[in-house]
């Protein structure tokens, strides 16, 4: 990337961010609800711009949930159930990176659970979503989709890269043959889910400091009424004299690290 590009691109980003924490700031001040799906092509960008997100917004404000395999005792749970503890409460912002459709696309990809199983998340993922719409959630999904030369030359850098190798798992490995498969079980899954109170969208994540961007600004003309007043901060003037933090390790009793 060129350095005008990048320069272009971290000041549209920093102007989405803003409007981001006034979107924190709205959700706070009506004690809305919001969650939003992230997912896709295994190296689509679903980390990096989750981050982008949530980079300037206050940790009390807004969740990240990405959970592992579930436990024995979990695979015996509603299926639902291990997702739904994580759901916000007033004035939250909860992101999901992958979710409840692991049941729609990695699990029926991988044999980790059975046709029938696949079938009867399908056919109850409508009623289960309409249900959290219906109790004032906002809930909105993104499938971010890549290409396949595009997604290899991913998983290439990650596998040259010891800082990103962490990225590869196994299960990501074994799906790199399945980029089909993933995508006709995409298609059902979206035809299937589909509805205006939970809305699927897709973007384009070939580029993705340009995915990012556009899914940014799509997710903030979700809710246009959002804006709140700006009310600037003026800081009262000290009482005391400025002091010198005494850190000394004779004070502290402790090591300190110069």
């Amino acid at each position: 990337m060129s350095d005008s590009r990048k320069k272009e691109y971290e000041k549209t980003l920093e102007a989405l961010q803003i409007e981001l924490v006034g979107l924190t700031r709205w959700l706070r001040s009506t004690g809305k609800r919001l969650i939003v799906v992230f997912e896709g092509r295994d190296a689509a960008g679903k980390g990096g711009t989750i981050k982008a997100i949530t980079d300037k917004l206050d940790t009390r404000a807004a969740r990240v949930v990405a959970l592992g395999k579930p436990s024995p005792a979990q695979e015996t749970q509603w299926y639902f159930q291990r997702y739904v503890e994580h759901f916000p409460s007033a004035g939250e912002f909860v992101l999901f990176d992958r979710s409840w459709y692991n049941r729609a696309v990695v699990e029926p990809a991988m044999g980790f659970c059975t046709d029938e199983q696949c079938e009867a998340f399908l056919a109850a993922c409508p009623t289960f979503e309409k249900l959290v719409a219906d109790d004032g959630v906002i809930l909105l999904k993104y499938w971010l989709t890549v290409d396949q030369a595009e997604q290899e030359k991913r998983f290439a850098e990650r596998a040259d890269d010891p800082l990103k190798r962490w990225k590869l798992s196994p299960v990501d490995m074994k799906m790199r043959e399945k980029y089909g498969k993933v995508g006709k079980l995409r298609n059902a899954m979206i035809e299937r889910t589909h509805a205006e109170n939970a809305p699927w969208f897709v973007v384009d994540f070939n580029d993705q400091k340009a995915g990012r961007l556009n899914l940014i600004r799509h997710l903030l003309d979700q809710i246009p009424d959002r804006r709140l007043p700006d009310k600037p901060v003026k800081l009262p003037k000290l009482k005391d004299k400025l002091k010198r933090e005494d850190v000394t390790a004779a004070a502290l009793r402790v090591p300190v690290v110069y």
